[in-house]
């Protein structure tokens, strides 16, 4: 099992017993997942699932939004008539309930999992300036190194915030321009400087080096990591 679909819980049939064989059998996806140290998307999609879930219990009025409506051929009113028969049924909320009182710690422990890995994935990276950082620094160049550090894969970002809820939130789009080799002469330096004559429209970039000094999943754990340590440093300062 890959995922676990974002209306899980109301979709099909409201069963305790099956909603639980379902939710354990991603978990456990997720399980193996982590164990070769590929964080992503399953550390995503686990946080996703959980705030939802928290979401649900704290306000049933979404729960009842959230089901499907069973659709009836006959009019208007006997479809409503139907639907609110179904939402208003004690049995059902009851089950739903149920269901997310046994989901909500299994997230929780998969969760807090994934976090423990990202944090040691994070501490042995290493996220330092290439040259000298200009006042602008919301596009520039990433530079992603791991062992045996001979390769380097070079990215062009852009900060970009969106909107989530009522609160701006900061992403990082990137695009790989090319993978080349670090040497005494290609130096992080000089692929900056080749750059800078490369590409006219960034005469002044900044230009960031994520060195890793363990080996990890590339796409699915280094990169992220590397994206994420990007936009805390470009935020913070840190």
């Amino acid at each position: 099992m890959e995922n676990l679909k974002d209306n899980w819980l109301t979709e099909g049939l409201i069963d305790f017993e099956f909603k639980k064989y379902v939710l354990l059998a991603y978990l456990k996806s997720v399980k193996e997942s982590f164990g070769r140290v590929e964080l992503y998307p399953q550390l995503s999609d686990l946080i996703f699932h959980y705030r939802n879930l928290q979401a649900l219990q704290e306000n049933k009025a979404i729960i009842l939004e959230s089901f499907p409506k069973e659709l009836s051929m006959d009019n208007l009113k006997m479809l409503e008539l139907n639907y609110k028969k179904m939402i208003e049924d004690d049995a059902v909320m009851h089950e739903i309930e149920s269901i997310m009182d046994f989901a909500l710690p299994q997230l929780k422990d998969s969760m807090n999992e994934g976090s423990s890995i990202y944090e040691f994935v994070e501490s042995k990276c290493e996220l330092t300036p290439v040259g000298v950082v200009p006042l602008y620094a919301q596009e520039g160049y990433m530079f992603i190194t791991q062992p045996p550090e001979n390769e380097t894969h070079v990215y062009r970002y852009q900060v970009t915030v969106y909107q989530n809820s009522s609160e701006g939130m900061r992403g990082l789009q990137t695009h790989l321009i090319h993978t080349t080799q670090y040497t005494f002469t290609n130096t992080y330096e000089n692929m900056k400087l080749r750059l800078i004559r490369q590409y006219a429209d960034l005469p002044n970039p900044a230009a960031f080096l994520v060195l890793s000094k363990m080996k990890f999943p590339y796409q699915q754990t280094l990169v992220p990591v590397a994206k994420r340590l990007l936009i805390k440093h470009l935020t913070t300062g840190q």
